[in-house]
């Protein structure tokens, strides 16, 4: 019996070049990537759950006006040497290990902003000929179940299967016009399972909408997708969209979708970004429970 054997994935992809028009006035100077859910910018977030799915090598896409980002997950060695001088060690700690041992980053640039697939498109050099993975800097995940996350869920389906994995989540129908869709025809995806999608479309209208399984920003694709990119032609909005070669990859290649079993909360626009805040503030070790009896108390 044969076995297969896949590409060990290390490599994710963020986008963190989008202007962020939707959080202005909050992100007219400061990258929305940096605004903080309680005592974290968003960022942090989610390469703190590529990190705990395995993954080592952290390949953000940016643009100019966001070096912040960068910085952040740089050293700072006045302030770790004060707060070493004060005592303040867990203060030190948190400062300290945003990045732990082993784990790297890197930044390549878009010039201009031209779509998902785009700046998906823009990492290809540093992805080379690995699989790897694309995470949307906007999308938080607030998981309260035991065990490993969604991510780290996908990439043992990807490990069991070879079939590149599509995170998604059970949207009211009357919202399928804001994401990307899969179709899965017709059959039942429960949370925490996969089914082999047949199709897509990105932004459709209601009733043209396969389903209402929409794509929530978490990717493990091949490294075929890069040339798929390269031949995509700009679609919905006028952008290249990483939808329209996922589309084409399933005519090559099996693509489940997964179902996710967390929360997903849009930090990219007002409304989801409070919700983040209080989420993962009610979870939060130091706050959770004052916040709980402040909330009750509203």
């Amino acid at each position: 019996m044969s076995v297969l054997i896949y590409s060990k994935l290390t490599k994710i992809v963020i986008p963190v070049a989008g202007l962020g028009t939707r959080m202005l006035p909050a992100s007219k100077a400061i990258p929305k990537e940096m605004l903080t859910v309680v005592d974290k910018p968003v960022i942090q977030h989610v390469v703190e759950e590529a990190i705990k799915a395995g993954f080592t090598e952290i390949i953000l896409v940016t643009r100019n006006g966001k070096a912040s980002i960068e910085d952040h997950f740089d050293k700072h060695y006045e302030l770790e040497t004060e707060l070493a001088r004060k005592g303040k060690d867990a203060l030190l700690r948190s400062v300290r290990d945003i990045l732990p041992e082993g784990v790297t980053i890197c930044a390549v640039r878009q010039n201009q902003p031209r779509g998902l697939g785009h700046a998906v498109l823009c990492a290809a050099a540093v992805v080379g000929n690995d699989d790897f993975a694309v995470m949307l800097p906007d999308m938080l995940i607030h998981s309260t179940h035991t065990g490993q996350s969604d991510l780290a869920d996908m990439v043992a389906g990807y490990h069991s299967s070879g079939a590149a994995q599509i995170m998604v989540e059970a949207v009211p129908f009357e919202h399928v016009e804001r994401y990307g869709v899969v179709d899965c025809a017709g059959k039942p995806l429960s949370p925490g399972q996969s089914q082999a999608i047949v199709g897509m479309v990105e932004k459709p209208p209601q009733a043209e909408a396969p389903s209402n399984q929409a794509i929530v920003g978490r990717y493990i694709l091949p490294a075929r997708v890069m040339a798929l990119l390269k031949e995509t032609q700009p679609g919905a909005g006028g952008e290249i969209q990483l939808t329209d070669a996922l589309d084409q990859l399933i005519h090559e290649a099996p693509v489940h979708a997964y179902s996710m079993r967390g929360k997903t909360y849009d930090c990219g626009h007002k409304l989801g970004f409070l919700q983040a805040n209080v989420a993962f503030g009610l979870d939060h070790a130091e706050t959770g429970a004052d916040f709980k009896n402040f909330l009750k108390s509203l």
